[in-house]
Formats: C-alpha cells, sequence, structure tokens
C-alpha cells in the first residue's frame, strides 16, 4: 500500500492536486499552484542546474528560477554568510555540510525522506549527506542535501595522441600509466593538462593516486570528521610522493599555478595534454564539442585487478533553514532523480548516473560516447565499493586554506609531499577545534 500511495502521489504532485487513497486525503509537498520564484544560488560555467531549472518551469509554468551564480572558490567562503541572510537561497549548491549544518543554516530534510520515499535510493547515495547533529561526523545521522546527480572522477584522454603513442586500451596499471606518461612527454606531447589556480586542481590526481595506493575508508573518515582520523598516512605518503614525482618529471603544464578550470577545459579540447584529470560532469560537455575525439577511463589500481577507489560524490544541493520555498525546493530535488526528462538532461548535460531508485531505467547514451564511458566507469567504481567523497570537503575551508597553497608550493617546488600531508592535517586539527 506504501508503494501504491507514493505513485498516487507522484501523479497528484504533478497535477497539483491531492490524492486520495483508501479513503483517506494525502498529500506531500509540492510547488502548488500559486506563482512560487525560487531564490537559487548555483555554481558558474556548470549548465546542469540551470538546465534542470528551465525544464522544470516548462513543466510546472507557475514555478519560475531566480538564479545567482558564483565561483566555487567563493562559494566555499560566502555560503554562512549567504544562508544566514533573510534573503537566504531556496536551493543552494553546498561546497561542504558541517560547518553549515553545525550553525543551523540547513534544513533537516528527514520529513521529506519520508514524504517522497527516497527510501527507496541506494543508501550509498546518500550517506555523503548525513550529518550528525553539530555538524560531525558525517556519514550518518540526518539528511541535510541531495545529489542532482552522482559523478565521479577519473582521466580523460585525446585519442589522437593515444593513438600516436600507441595506447590501444586505458592503462589497467599504475605502472602502464606512468609508462604513457614517460612515452608522451619524451614525444613532446603534454602529457597532463591540469589547472591549479585559485582551487587547487592538483588534488583531482593526488586523491586518484590515494585511491591508487590505498583503501578508501580511512580518507572517507578523515573527510567525514570521524574521531582520530588522518589524511597523513603511509599510503597517502606514497601517493603525494608519486604526484610530486609527476611534477618533478615535467608532466604538468610549467605554467599549471596560473591555469584555471576553464583555461584547462580550452587547451585540453584544443588539442594540448594527452590526459587531464576531472569529473564526469564534463562527458556531455565533450560528446556535444568533439565528438569522438576523447575517452575517459577509471584510475587504475597500483595492481592489475586491484581495487578501484576515486573520487565520486553527489552534485550536492541544499535548502535554506530559512527558505522562504522550502517545500517546492524539496519536490524538485525529487523531480530531479524521478523525473523522466530530468533523469535524460542529467546524464546528456551532466555526464554523470542520474542516481534515485534503483528500478528507474538508465537514459540511453551514444556508443563510443565520453558518457558511454563514463557511465560504464562508475560501474566498474560500484561494484568495487570504492567511492570517496573530495578531498577538499572534509571542512568549510581546508580546500582554501590547506590543499589549495600547499598544493601550488609543491608545483613551485617549495614543499615536500610529507610537507604538504602535515601542513594539511594541522589545518584540519585548527579548524576542527574551533
Amino acid at each position: 500500500m506504501r508503494t501504491h500511495s507514493r505513485r498516487a502521489l507522484r501523479i497528484a504532485l504533478t497535477l497539483s492536486t491531492t490524492a486520495a487513497i483508501a479513503g483517506t486525503a494525502l498529500a506531500a509537498p509540492s510547488c502548488g499552484t500559486d506563482p512560487v520564484v525560487l531564490n537559487s544560488y548555483f555554481e558558474t560555467g556548470f549548465p546542469l542546474p540551470s538546465r534542470l531549472a528551465e525544464e522544470f518551469t516548462k513543466q510546472f509554468p507557475n514555478v519560475t528560477f531566480d538564479i545567482r551564480e558564483d565561483q566555487f572558490a567563493n562559494m566555499m567562503e560566502n555560503s554562512p554568510r549567504i544562508l544566514s541572510e533573510d534573503n537566504a537561497p531556496d536551493l543552494v549548491r553546498l561546497p561542504s555540510l558541517t560547518d553549515l549544518v553545525a550553525n543551523d543554516l540547513l534544513l533537516n530534510l528527514d520529513s521529506y525522506f519520508t514524504e517522497f520515499g527516497w527510501d527507496k535510493f541506494p543508501a550509498g547515495q546518500l550517506v555523503q549527506l548525513r550529518v550528525e547533529e553539530g555538524g560531525r561526523p558525517r556519514g550518518t545521522g540526518s539528511l541535510y542535501a541531495m545529489g542532482l546527480n552522482y559523478s565521479m572522477t577519473g582521466v580523460f584522454y585525446n585519442k589522437e595522441l593515444a593513438a600516436q603513442l600507441g595506447m590501444t586500451e586505458p592503462p589497467k596499471t599504475l605502472a602502464e600509466l606512468d609508462a604513457l606518461l614517460a612515452k608522451a612527454k619524451e614525444a613532446g606531447i603534454q602529457p597532463i593538462m591540469q589547472w591549479n589556480k585559485g582551487t587547487a586542481g592538483l588534488a583531482f590526481p593526488l586523491q586518484n593516486l590515494m585511491g591508487a595506493y590505498g583503501a578508501p575508508e580511512p580518507i572517507n573518515d578523515w573527510i567525514f570528521q570521524k574521531d582520530g582520523a588522518t589524511i597523513n598516512t603511509p599510503e597517502n605518503l606514497e601517493a603525494a610522493e608519486h604526484l610530486d614525482g609527476w611534477i618533478k618529471a615535467g608532466y604538468f603544464p610549467s605554467d599549471a599555478n596560473a591555469i584555471e578550470y576553464f583555461q584547462m577545459m580550452s587547451r585540453f579540447i584544443g588539442g594540448e595534454g594527452l590526459f587531464m584529470f576531472n569529473g564526469d560532469w564534463e562527458s556531455g560537455n565533450l560528446d556535444t564539442i568533439a565528438a569522438d575525439k576523447f575517452g575517459f577511463f577509471i584510475m587504475p589500481s597500483e595492481e592489475d585487478g586491484g581495487r578501484h577507489a576515486t573520487m565520486s560524490a553527489p552534485l550536492t544541493f541544499g535548502i535554506s533553514a530559512k527558505a522562504a520555498n522550502a517545500d517546492c525546493a524539496a519536490f524538485f530535488l525529487d523531480w530531479v532523480a524521478t523525473n523522466e526528462e530530468a533523469r535524460k538532461i542529467n546524464v546528456a548535460v551532466g555526464g554523470s548516473n542520474p542516481g534515485g531508485p534503483t528500478d528507474l531505467a538508465m537514459p540511453a547514451v551514444t556508443p563510443g560516447s565520453v558518457t558511454e564511458a563514463s557511465l560504464a566507469a562508475g560501474q566498474t567504481l560500484a561494484e568495487d565499493n570504492g567511492a570517496m567523497d573530495f578531498i577538499a570537503n572534509a571542512t568549510g575551508a581546508i580546500f582554501a586554506a590547506g590543499w589549495t597553497p600547499e598544493l601550488q608550493k609543491m608545483v613551485g617546488g617549495q614543499q615536500t609531499a610529507a610537507g604538504l600531508l602535515e601542513a594539511v592535517q594541522e589545518e584540519y586539527e585548527t579548524q576542527l577545534s574551533r
């Protein structure tokens, strides 16, 4: 009866009416029929949220979006202030959860979990979005956010350059990847195109290397602020030393510290770089503007047949505790995961798994596309249970005050692998003690 009731409720929500089941009138949160303007705070340069907003307004014409966009680094710094304002956003892209929950700035979504039937979502999709009372640890407790999709990071590659080097299939081990990097350098091909200005893009290959050398669970413990967790482990030291070796070998652009994210994308699309460490959110973009030019693979393990582990996280959105239209915002988050058109947009534009209940079909993709490859890589990651949250999300300021300056120093030859992890761990402990 419960499943039948939810299906009827969804029909009722679509019609903006109230469903009657078994003689009892039941209602779930919706956007109603009166005009609604959703105050929204989105990340600059990522079209998916805006495309979903357009489709939502098409299906629900009484709802429009007042969208403000900002750079990710600014969002990390400004989110607490913006969420505390009287005109706080109904929908907000969340760079981190713990501090916002600790300061009562986010709406607890537990009631929506029941009302919308989010218990049908795989628990693993939502674990990164749960926080205990007081802001820590993450991974358990109440639900404070939802994902517009569930992305992962890996390695994009230029098919033409790969063919020139004799790469006929993605590398299966870290040693094979190293060999390709050395071969590219010797052939005068830029081995890796990566940004490192503003926010440290080298955190992407670093975390991929962490996943190659060690298990993801201790890294998640650190990100989730579990007691006694540390990023300064022997396995992570090996990963940081490996990254430093890549830097010293000239595998990254010499001007990496001056390259911003969108400059990296432009240069990679223009043919500069064999590999690029980035997220599958770019898959749809690459399929659209450069069909058949690029491929994607999951970061190889240290040994052939080893467990794959990489950064994989929801495109996290929450609702302000002061939101004027919380029910409508929650309905939008549910619609994103369950509506057929929304799921198609999520795959085509976002290039990532749309999430949602396991019985919903995955939208079709073009055979041989980057999106097909990235979705397949996501399946491999799921089979190995190797998903990690992003190391930049451990605290609200660890990316700006820890990873970014220390990785920029490493590129500049002013920081060692050991020093990097020591400095970040010290900053992490300082932030948790406040």
